[in-house]
């Protein structure tokens, strides 16, 4: 092994996707199948790459409409009203509430984006073999997964600002076309980041001998 660091595919070990359990990788032609769970088990998430970037590609082109089309429509008796995401960070700013304007405009526009970006060049990484920190991109992995688990605090912002305008004046609100697509654009990536497969990295780092992904 390379730097001498020791990887489970070097010590030859799989670990099944669905309980997790790792497990002697078994010399067989035949499928292997976990000994406690029977799934099949894949030394490598199957066509983790394409799907990542088929799932991130169409999540980028679905961050346009969701920042360019209104979130909301707001209609009362002074008249109507469409709010993109960036119009209602920008209302919150005017209006004193930077607290507020903040977690927006985080939680909404700089979380996606980063998440995109990251998971980009994780996987653009593999793809050219680099053999650049993979601890840290690892660690990076691990914080846009983590960040995952709380991406629909997205959606619930924007429920709350809904709230809060119903709650401060008399009006009738209704959900926007972007409202749709942010909702998309968050599902999406938190399947993308659990379609990519982060033991890619450590393989161009170690590659295993002469074996081909299951």
């Amino acid at each position: 092994m390379s730097g001498g660091v020791r990887t489970a595919s070097g010590e030859k070990l799989v670990a099944c996707h669905s309980c997790g359990l790792v497990q002697p990788l078994a010399k067989t032609i035949d499928k292997q199948r976990c000994t406690r769970c029977d799934a099949v088990v894949h030394r490598r998430h199957p066509d983790s790459i394409a799907r990542t970037w088929a799932l991130l590609v169409s999540a980028a082109i679905l961050y346009i409409p969701a920042n360019v089309y209104p979130i909301m429509h707001t209609s009362s008796i002074l008249g109507s009203q469409d709010d993109t995401i960036m119009t209602g960070v920008a209302l919150f700013w005017n209006d004193g509430d930077y607290p507020l304007a903040a977690v927006i405009f985080i939680a909404s526009i700089l979380v996606p984006m980063l998440k995109l970006f990251s998971l980009a060049f994780l996987t653009l990484s593999v793809q050219l073999h680099s053999q650049w920190q993979p601890r840290q991109r690892t660690t990076l992995y691990r914080i846009v997964e983590g960040i995952g688990r709380w991406s629909m605090l997205d959606v619930f912002v924007i429920t709350l600002t809904v709230a809060l305008v119903r709650f401060n004046t008399l009006a009738v609100i209704t959900a926007g076309p972007g409202a749709l697509a942010f909702a998309s654009v968050v599902v999406l990536t938190m399947i993308a980041s659990m379609q990519f497969d982060p033991r890619l990295i450590w393989d161009n780092i170690d590659p295993p001998s002469g074996k081909k992904h299951d």
